[in-house]
């Protein structure tokens, strides 16, 4: 897409100063001809009460031609669409204010939409929708308002987790799936429309896999394209089937066209979700555990961190875990949540199947610290420099289609320590180690065994490989040498 399209394109925020009141006034008048006492007389209660059935008949049979698919579905999933509002400050250069020196400050009033994918109150909408808000304010679908609090976001992906502040049980989103869209089938878009609250439009599904440049720093990857009225308010809001499930969260608009507006697939929007929260809860305990989802529900533990509290609780690679505390576990983004409520120190009860058996066991929230016990992450720590963690299923399926890859996984960078090879080859925080000379970082198994290969003990000068951004980039580090008590 050219430099041209690029500047037409913008995301859906609605910055503005105050909405205007619109008020609209209809009168009219007309001539009626009035029955006389006597005529009214002579109309006997039956025939007043078969006419009053046959309306009421007939006014059910139109209502009943009336409930279409649409109404059905916006019924359903429009009492989790909730409307976020609030203030931030931006900052403007003299050169863009006449009369002005220096910079200028001034507050603007911020308005998009959010989906409650949770019934504890956690919400996703865009990352462009609370960037920098002071508090974020919200009406529910029934008027009432209370206030969010941003939990994880991702901005490269225009993503954002907020939870609201109230006990709830709040009404949560049907979900669907992006992975089998037609091109041509109905959808349906709920937002906050220039302020306007629960506003409704449809369309179609106008076209798949669109990838839309913003500006030279941010791009949208393989985005649902509609024909649904789309408008400033709306971002973070639900892109619809007829089902009333959510397939998309709305993020673009084309500027200066009509009926075409962007949504990022659910199917994304959720594996992002979980890993904007993975990250998060690492960042506070440890767990120690890996795991996948799996075809009948719940969390197949995939690798285990050797002596972490998930192994010392019994859980082995292959347990399926179907509950954490009282809550029912059915999908990796479920499990993600159960243990985002908890604080470290914590114990969770956690409930889990093996082969036809059921089990109970307690596992502990050890608080994260970069001095870890684990000998891998120890050994990654000494001699690259970095702190990493499994990227997880969710990332490693979007990493392979987006790139025609063939990955087994990665390891996410989570921390890099200043003056080592990795700092010295600009590897940053949030970069995904592929690979290092030829052998794949899938795991943390993966890479032990690569650190304590002799081809990496006897020739420190190791090629590795990285994405970031979507993009592969590979380079070459001297790595530190091994003290003889790390090896093997």
């Amino acid at each position: 897409m050219g430099a041209s399209h690029r500047r037409g394109l913008t995301q859906i925020r609605r910055w503005v100063g105050g909405l205007a009141l619109i008020t609209i006034t209809a009168m009219g008048t007309a001539n009626c001809d009035f029955a006389s006492a006597e005529d009214l007389q002579s109309v006997t209660a039956t025939s007043y009460r078969n006419s009053a059935s046959e309306d009421r008949s007939a006014h059910a049979s139109r209502r009943s031609n009336r409930e279409t698919p649409t109404v059905t579905a916006i019924r359903r999933a429009a009492p989790s669409v909730v409307n976020l509002h609030g203030q931030k400050t931006i900052r403007q250069t003299a050169a863009s204010m006449a009369g002005a020196s220096g910079d200028v400050a001034r507050q603007v009033n911020g308005m998009g939409t959010g989906v409650v994918i949770d019934q504890r109150g956690y919400v996703v909408t865009n990352y462009h929708v609370v960037e920098d808000v002071y508090e974020i304010n919200v009406t529910l679908h029934d008027g009432s308002t209370t206030t969010a609090e941003l939990v994880a976001s991702d901005p490269s992906n225009d993503l954002a987790l907020v939870k609201l502040r109230g006990a709830g049980p709040y009404a949560t989103i049907p979900r669907g799936h992006s992975n089998d869209l037609m091109v041509g089938e109905p959808v349906i878009a709920i937002g906050n429309a220039f302020g306007y609250v629960h506003t409704s439009t449809t369309g179609i599904i106008s076209a798949l896999h669109r990838d839309i440049p913003v500006n030279e720093t941010q791009s949208y990857r393989d985005l649902i394209q509609t024909s649904a009225g789309i408008n400033p308010g709306n971002s973070g809001g639900p892109l619809l089937n007829i089902d009333g499930e959510i397939i998309g969260v709305n993020v673009a608009v084309r500027v200066g066209a009509q009926q075409i507006a962007f949504a990022i697939p659910i199917d994304q929007v959720l594996d992002t979700v979980t890993e904007m929260v993975n990250r998060h809860n690492d960042r506070r305990f440890v767990i120690g555990l890996q795991g996948k989802s799996y075809r009948e529900g719940g969390l197949q533990v995939v690798d285990l961190i050797d002596g972490g509290s998930a192994q010392r609780g019994g859980l082995k690679p292959g347990d399926r875990i179907i509950k954490v505390d009282q809550d029912r576990i059915n999908t990796p983004l479920q499990y993600a949540l159960s243990v985002l409520d908890a604080t470290p120190g914590d114990e969770l009860r956690v409930e889990f199947q093996r082969g036809n058996e059921t089990y109970e066991t307690f596992v502990s929230t050890v608080p994260s610290t970069k001095n870890t016990s684990d000998p891998t992450a120890a050994l990654a720590w000494q001699v690259i420099g970095v702190a990493v963690r499994p990227a997880g299923d969710a990332f490693t399926r979007r990493m392979n289609s987006q790139m025609q890859t063939n990955y087994r996984g990665g390891l996410v960078v989570t921390d890099v320590r200043p003056g080592s090879a990795a700092d010295e080859q600009s590897i940053r925080v949030g970069d995904v180690l592929l690979g290092i000379h030829s052998w794949q970082t899938s795991s943390l198994a993966d890479l032990a065994e690569i650190l304590n290969h002799p081809e990496i003990r006897q020739g420190p000068n190791a090629k590795f490989y990285i994405v970031r951004r979507d993009q592969t980039l590979y380079g070459h580090m001297q790595l530190a040498v091994q003290s003889s008590s790390k090896r093997r």
